[in-house]
């Protein structure tokens, strides 16, 4: 079917579980492209070359504001108390083992200290972000260790002064013209949850404290929900179209469904509320372990699931999703995007492509995507990348 709607109108479409003209193909995150362009808008024009369905991803955040210590939390700032005082220093080990870095915050309430192992593949230099997926697997000390600690944490999430919100959307207002301009979705976050929580506490830890320190759990729960709907709530006054939070520590691979409702259900929808009350719809990137919460999803009120994997997402059945969400949530994924696209072969791309627009696709709710990223810049991956793309064009 011929294409007529514009690429917003097509998305929200599907969104909405309504059928569009053809099946919208946006790649959830494309960091072999982005990583060719010298800004968001080389990165959306290119997208558009393609023929993908491209998003205006908001807050643009301006350039003087580098994100150094949030890396894996895209969006707005985090923002310190001015009075915090932050110390960083390196250890090296006699041993021959890997360096210790120590990161040493002085908080106006005491002081949070965090030592991570610096291994080969550290990214960051000598430096020690608050928040970022490195973190997890390298740490040796965790910031927050115990409740008391949840004093000084309160510091370290503090809201964004009105000069910081002015710049923001003086820096945002660009593309939001862009995008109406050229008739794309705008989307805004990242949300966070328990994400931050794994950041910080690490997730065998959590997983122990909601176990046997519940009310540890649940005030930090609290905190960083408040916190997150205050900037939630920031993004939501620029008008975006689709407001999305991170998820990916937040499946089953981690939570039993009956703590996920405990410390993870109440501020989702709360978030999803927010979204829909300012006339937004709410996306969930989880793409592992999701199939014992497809229930708890359809109570909570989301409108799309970002993350649909058939190969690398734990138990995940592309038919049982169309049975249980059809016409109620918006599936957004369908291929894995190392293992099949990266690594597979064209008769795998197209088997995968072939296979998730005949189970998700008929009725609408479903946007096709890699999951959950292209890394690779080699041109092979390139070629495979293209490849998907013309089977798509071919099948929509």
């Amino acid at each position: 079917m011929g294409g007529q709607l514009s690429s917003r109108e097509r998305m929200i479409a599907a969104i909405e579980c309504r059928e569009p003209d053809y099946v919208p193909l946006c790649f959830m995150i494309f960091r072999a492209l982005r990583s060719r362009c010298k800004d968001q808008y080389e990165f959306m024009e290119r997208q558009l070359e393609l023929g993908l369905d491209a998003v205006v991803e908001l807050p643009i955040v301006p350039p003087r504001k580098r994100l150094v210590d949030q890396s894996d939390l895209h969006g707005l700032p985090v923002q310190f108390d001015p009075r915090v005082q932050m110390r960083e220093w390196k250890e090296d080990m006699d041993d021959g083992k890997y360096p210790l870095l120590h990161k040493e915050y002085k908080t106006p309430s005491g002081t949070l200290k965090a030592i991570v192992s610096k291994a080969e593949d550290w990214p960051y230099g000598d430096h020690v972000p608050l928040f970022d997926d490195y973190l997890i697997p390298r740490s040796k000390k965790f910031l927050i260790t115990e409740q008391s600690d949840l004093e000084h944490l309160k510091h370290l999430l503090m809201p964004l002064s009105k000069e910081e919100i002015d710049g923001i959307n003086e820096a945002s207002r660009p593309a939001k013209e862009f995008a109406e301009r050229r008739g794309l979705l705008v989307t805004g976050g990242w949300g966070v949850g328990m994400d931050a929580a794994c950041w910080i506490c690490g997730i065998e830890d959590l997983m122990l404290a909601a176990i046997y320190d519940p009310a540890f759990v649940e005030e930090m729960a609290q905190m960083i929900a408040r916190w997150n709907q205050e900037r939630m709530q920031i993004v939501l006054d620029r008008g975006v179209d689709l407001f999305i939070r991170r998820g990916w520590y937040e499946s089953t691979d981690f939570w039993p469904p009956d703590l996920y409702r405990q410390f993870i259900m109440p501020s989702l929808q709360r978030e999803v509320q927010m979204a829909h009350q300012a006339g937004a719809k709410f996306g969930y990137i989880l793409t592992t372990g999701t199939m014992p919460l497809l229930d708890i999803l359809l109570e909570s009120g989301i409108d799309v699931l970002i993350g649909v994997d058939p190969v690398q997402g734990r138990g995940t059945d592309l038919k049982e999703f169309k049975r249980k969400l059809n016409g109620k949530i918006c599936m957004w994924g369908g291929v894995n995007g190392f293992v099949t696209v990266e690594m597979g072969s064209r008769e795998e791309i197209r088997t995968a492509v072939e296979t998730s627009i005949d189970i998700l696709a008929p009725g609408g709710g479903f946007i096709l995507s890699p999951v959950d990223n292209i890394r690779d810049t080699s041109e092979e991956v390139w070629e495979s990348v293209e490849f998907m793309i013309q089977v798509w064009k071919e099948l929509r």
